[in-house]
């Protein structure tokens, strides 16, 4: 009886005991499904290239395009630091400017987007396709200073926003020279090999604009354009003060949109994709998300727009993967998306930039040769004759 109550006890302690650790278990389990879900875009900072191509006092939307997204940018956490500003030209001091040291992008002036912490890092004719390529590929002299270098890492999500004049598969800089969709292609690839980005964002507002991202191969990349091929990208709101229109249409919608969004915000690139309807924008807007490893809606606006960490406190243990396995895990499913992922081991950027060109040795062709060898024959044989050719032999 005794030995058959102290096993009823032991029972009783151990449904108790496996009672009170099924909660935490629980709970273990929730908070780790929490954490991957809330670290899930995989990355640490956030950068931002933002690019206008155009001269001249008739593109000054273009210049207001860019700014904007700055002023955005900005506002949702980005620092100038960590943002590389090309402005081809300076419109706020243009002296067909009504208001000197300003540059509106709302009708009426009603919203000066230069402002007084406008940090340009290359203007007028540093804006060239050679300059931007090596900000892309960290190509760049040792003596560039931090403020002009893109710095980004494998755990970087970069914006990249570009507008100007293009046409179906180039991109005009400053009306002397051009980008092509290939040369840009590139530029993405020798970042994803040189680990310099963890995603990727492009934005383009430029007539047939889908023509520039067609050509991405590179993983990890999502992209938007304001205009499909063979189709021109509008402007909007024209003033009279100023004399020429202030944006264009995609650029004022996207930003209207991005007005809404703060840093906790949940809109996601889904939401993106619907800011600018043909019947708003005139043109047909696209998007590629093909080389994308992640779905659109679990992709936050804030993953490229903003730089704020998440902080969620929590009392239970969490147990995560290293990288490797989470990278392991995210493309298993692809072996060819494996192959595509793996880096290449490349030299140092600055041995890169500073070695000196191999000296390639010559070597006569075969059929030249053979050709001198003839020559040399019927030289002989004009000279000597034929009764001397034993000699040669």
């Amino acid at each position: 009886m005794a030995s058959h109550r102290a096993g009823s006890g032991i029972t009783f302690v151990a449904l108790l005991f496996a009672l009170c650790m099924c909660p935490r278990a629980g709970h273990g389990l929730y908070n780790e499904h929490t954490a991957e879900h809330f670290f899930r875009s995989g990355h640490t900072n956030n950068w931002a290239v933002l690019v206008c191509t155009s001269r001249f006092w008739f593109n000054y939307r273009h210049v207001a395009n860019t700014l904007s997204m700055y002023r955005s940018v900005k506002r949702l956490g980005i620092p100038d630091s960590h943002i590389v500003l090309m402005l081809a030209d300076d419109m706020a001091c243009n002296p067909r400017n009504p208001k000197p040291a300003t540059v509106f992008s709302h009708k009426n002036m009603e919203l000066n987007v230069y402002g007084d912490d406008v940090e340009v890092d290359y203007r007028g004719y540093e804006v060239t396709v050679e300059n931007f390529l090596r900000i892309l590929t960290g190509r760049i002299p040792p003596s560039t200073p931090r403020l002009k270098r893109l710095l980004s890492d494998d755990r970087s999500n970069i914006l990249i926003y570009m507008t100007g004049h293009g046409g179906n598969g180039f991109l005009k800089f400053q009306d002397s020279e051009e980008i092509t969709n290939v040369e840009l292609a590139d530029a993405f690839e020798q970042m994803w090999q040189k680990r310099r980005y963890n995603e990727l964002l492009f934005i383009i507002d430029t007539c047939q604009g889908a023509s520039m991202y067609e050509r991405f191969y590179s993983p990890n990349i999502m992209a938007l354009a304001s205009s499909q091929i063979g189709e021109d990208s509008l402007s909007h709101q024209p003033d009279l003060g100023v004399g020429v229109h202030l944006m264009d249409r995609y650029t004022f919608y996207l930003l209207e949109f991005l007005e809404e969004i703060h840093p906790a915000s949940q809109n996601n690139m889904n939401d993106l994709f619907q800011v600018c309807p043909k019947s708003l924008c005139v043109s047909t807007p696209g998007h590629r998300t093909d080389l994308f490893q992640r779905a659109p809606h679990t992709v936050l606006i804030t993953d490229f727009f903003g730089s704020v960490r998440k902080v969620e406190l929590t009392k239970y243990p969490i147990t995560l993967g290293t990288h490797q396995e989470q990278a392991q895990k995210r493309f298993s499913a692809d072996d060819a998306v494996m192959d595509a992922v793996t880096y290449a081991n490349q030299l140092p950027v600055s041995e890169i930039i500073h070695q000196k060109p191999k000296l390639k040795e010559w070597h006569p062709p075969g059929g030249f040769i053979i050709g001198l060898w003839g020559l040399i024959l019927l030289i002989f044989f004009k000279t000597y004759g034929l009764k001397h050719m034993k000699h040669v032999f």
